[in-house]
């Protein structure tokens, strides 16, 4: 599947992916661990960092979110509402490991099933939680479900989503906190036309965190009472953030909790936004700004404070889609630790982000991932993966040191 964006005089189609494996470190012995006596190697500034990808399966069907599970295993959800699964060991396995295809809508280029992740307690329930956009009129849909057990599936939180197709959103991931967020767009087409960014009765444009160990009354979740804006009048509760445009892709660096969004822009710019914990309430200001740009003055208030992204970058030069990435924390090559990584749909530039010890972010292109990078996501080590949409593979990545130019 492809995210599409609008433009004045054309729908853009994009969907997003991104992973990176990694190289071995020459003082890293095979698994991964210090040699005796070698100092753990410190970060290498960015310039110095490249990307080679590596396909380690094809014959996917529209692969859109793929995540790691703790047997090893990855698995991918293809945009039809099938689940696939991949172990290095063993490859892609032939028939899928759950198919939801009787509840999605797929009607259109960015409909279908768009998030999955395991349950933190996946190794003992096989519980996973998925998203996806669902008939008849592609509200926009956070269930849970067994592994294998379609049947079972229980729906937990669903958005009106009818008027048009694209601008979904879709990820879902469990916090360091235990609870669950959830990604969703604006409500499509081009120019925010409901208004959703700034409207807190809404859930779109929104990032919702819910806690789905606990019911409360007729509702299977409960709002945890940190959330910014229980009993505030007209807002929903279960939202975390808000003013996002298309947040298709989001990751949480479990090592603080903090989350990185990846938010597809209008005509102007892609940005990534890096939000902490404490920042819950944050609003990131689309439809008043693109980014950082003033996009619709009507939609700015007086005396409102807008977080700004962390990173922007132009639709020049063959850019035209943002695919947030991950936070890579794996072992292979600990010199790239700490390193945000996203990429662009049609473009394919991997770009890097990371924050500075005094404040601030340092940034560089560091290289292409394969054609249409849909998603980005980590195995169980933390080694980092990348799906491609069209035709429909999946890459192994890793980081290689070179030279400064």
């Amino acid at each position: 599947m492809s995210r599409r964006r609008r433009r004045p005089a054309a729908l853009l189609a994009g969907l997003l992916v991104l992973a990176l494996s990694a190289f071995p470190s020459a003082s890293l012995l095979t698994d991964g661990t210090a040699a005796a006596g070698t100092s753990r190697p410190s970060a290498v500034p960015l310039t110095e960092l490249t990307v080679v990808s590596e396909r380690v399966a094809s014959g996917l069907r529209r692969p859109i979110a793929i995540t790691g599970l703790p047997d090893g295993r990855m698995l991918i959800a293809e945009k039809d509402g099938t689940v696939r699964a991949y172990h290095p060991d063993t490859g892609l396995a032939a028939e899928p490991v759950l198919d939801l295809t009787a509840r999605i809508d797929t009607s259109d280029n960015e409909r279908g099933l768009l998030g999955i992740t395991p349950a933190p307690n996946f190794a003992r329930t096989g519980m996973l939680y998925v998203s996806y956009t669902s008939l008849p009129a592609g509200s926009l849909t956070v269930a849970r479900v067994p592994l294998g057990a379609p049947d079972q599936l229980q729906v937990l939180l669903t958005q009106a989503h009818a008027e048009y197709g694209n601008h979904n959103g879709g990820q879902v991931a469990f916090g360091r906190d235990g609870y669950l967020y959830w990604s969703t767009g604006d409500g499509g087409n081009a120019n925010d036309p409901f208004k959703t960014g700034q409207d807190l009765g809404t859930l779109l444009g929104k990032i919702v965190r819910i806690d789905v160990s606990r019911t409360c009354g007729a509702q299977p979740y409960c709002v945890p009472r940190s959330n910014p804006f229980v009993g505030v009048p007209g807002a929903r509760p279960e939202i975390w953030l808000y003013g996002l445009r298309n947040p298709w892709r989001f990751s949480i660096d479990h090592v603080d909790g903090s989350l990185w969004i990846g938010d597809v822009g209008q005509g102007l710019v892609e940005e990534i936004d890096h939000i902490r914990p404490w920042q819950g309430g944050a609003n990131l200001g689309w439809s008043c700004r693109e980014g950082t740009p003033v996009f619709d003055e009507q939609q700015c208030r007086p005396g409102v404070k807008y977080t700004d992204p962390v990173f922007e970058y132009d639709h020049y030069n063959d850019n035209c889609s943002v695919t947030g990435g991950v936070v890579y924390r794996g072992f292979r090559t600990p010199e790239a630790r700490g390193t945000y990584v996203a990429s662009d749909y049609c473009s394919t530039r991997v770009f890097a982000v990371r924050p500075k010890p005094g404040g601030g972010y340092d940034t560089a292109t560091i290289g292409n991932f394969p054609t249409q990078p849909s998603a980005i996501g980590t195995d169980v080590h933390g080694e980092l993966y990348v799906l491609s949409d069209l035709p429909g593979g999946l890459s192994r990545v890793r980081f290689e040191r070179v030279q400064p130019s």
